[in-house]
């Protein structure tokens, strides 16, 4: 395919990763707010089960900082999280693939809640933690819109020739 945006498609994964920041940063209105999937955590965990040679614990730990700049929170809360969401996606990488998609989504949301655990425990020791059990919906949400998010992103992949 002559075509390609580069030779490995790093330039996808960096917009990919861009458009995760986009759709949290999109403003919605507090009823709808507490079901915004997390976003920046699904492209992460896909691109570290489907490029692990490529998209890494660094990577995971440098989005999130990212991330922590962007929301105002404690620098680094975000990169814990994703850094140890990336070793654990890049431990069981070979496995998670050979699950079928439903399996994956409860993988999806074990792994989105492990973040989210580290994210209330970290807002606990500052004495920041909600206290509302809506807390947990992204979790569902991440876990309900994964399939869709693999197959979007399973595409692009394949029509760019990121490998």
């Amino acid at each position: 395919m002559s075509n390609r945006l580069d030779s490995h498609g790093g330039i996808i994964i960096w917009v990919s990763f861009a458009m995760a920041f986009i759709l949290t940063m999109i403003p919605m209105s507090e009823a709808i707010e507490i079901y915004r999937p997390h976003w920046v955590t699904l492209i992460l965990i896909y691109w570290c089960l489907a490029l692990p040679h490529r998209v890494g614990i660094f990577t995971g730990w440098f989005i999130g900082f990212l991330l922590d700049i962007h929301m105002g929170s404690i620098l680094g809360q975000h990169a814990l999280a994703l850094a140890t969401i990336a070793y654990l996606s890049y431990r069981l990488h070979i496995r998670i693939r050979l699950y079928p998609l439903v399996q994956q989504s409860l993988i999806i949301l074990l792994l989105v809640t492990l973040s989210q655990m580290m994210l209330l425990w970290i807002s606990g020791i500052i004495n920041q933690a909600p206290g509302d059990w809506s807390y947990w919906l992204p979790s569902l949400t991440s876990m309900l819109v994964w399939p869709w998010v693999f197959y979007l992103m399973r595409g692009i992949r394949r029509i760019y020739g990121v490998n």
